[in-house]
């Protein structure tokens, strides 16, 4: 069990969250981003499945065929699309996603920069948020195609354009549409 190093690890990742979700003006969420982590639930898997470089979470899957930390945590975090997943209306058999509010799809980059940088040290670029991502796309059917375009836009922004202007763009352009919209 490494509980100390797990502390550490998700501790820096949730505080650097936060600093770029209090960037891009999302104070409440960057407060309360992946407080769960700190639950028993999935403190006990990721201390026991902690590796250092990659999420514990895959680690369990790995040994056990799941990963119960990660169960617990998508259907708390609303910066994952796993939680914006629900029956469809027209084919309630079908699951299918729901387009999540865009200020969780700007957490989830915040999010997304983070465990890279965390994971990837030294290694990491502004490249590879974006690398990580379309490793997964195919898998990814159950995001709705609004949420996954946001995502891959704004992931290859930054790999284009770096950190600051993304940032600067999700702050007074992207989450003001959402604002605008929600007025309406």
């Amino acid at each position: 069990m490494s509980a100390w190093k797990h502390f550490k690890t998700i501790t820096k990742h949730k505080m650097m969250v936060m600093r770029y979700c209090f960037k891009i003006g999302l104070y409440k969420q960057g407060l309360l981003h992946d407080l769960s982590k700190y639950s028993w639930t999935e403190f006990r898997m990721g201390a026991r499945y902690y590796q250092g470089t990659r999420s514990p979470n895959n680690a369990e899957r790995e040994e056990t065929g799941l990963s119960t930390a990660w169960l617990h945590h998508k259907g708390r975090n609303k910066h994952h699309f796993e939680y914006w997943v629900d029956y469809g209306l027209n084919s309630p058999r079908k699951l299918e996603g729901v387009q999540m509010p865009q200020r969780y799809v700007a957490e989830m980059i915040a999010d997304r920069i983070s465990a890279s940088r965390v994971y990837e040290g030294d290694a990491y670029t502004d490249q590879s948020p974006l690398k990580y991502y379309n490793k997964g796309t195919k898998s990814l059917w159950f995001v709705h195609p609004v949420t996954q375009q946001q995502l891959g836009e704004l992931l290859t922004m930054l790999a284009e354009k770096g950190e600051k202007e993304t940032l600067r763009y999700i702050k007074y352009d992207f989450l003001k549409n959402e604002k605008k919209e929600r007025k309406a």
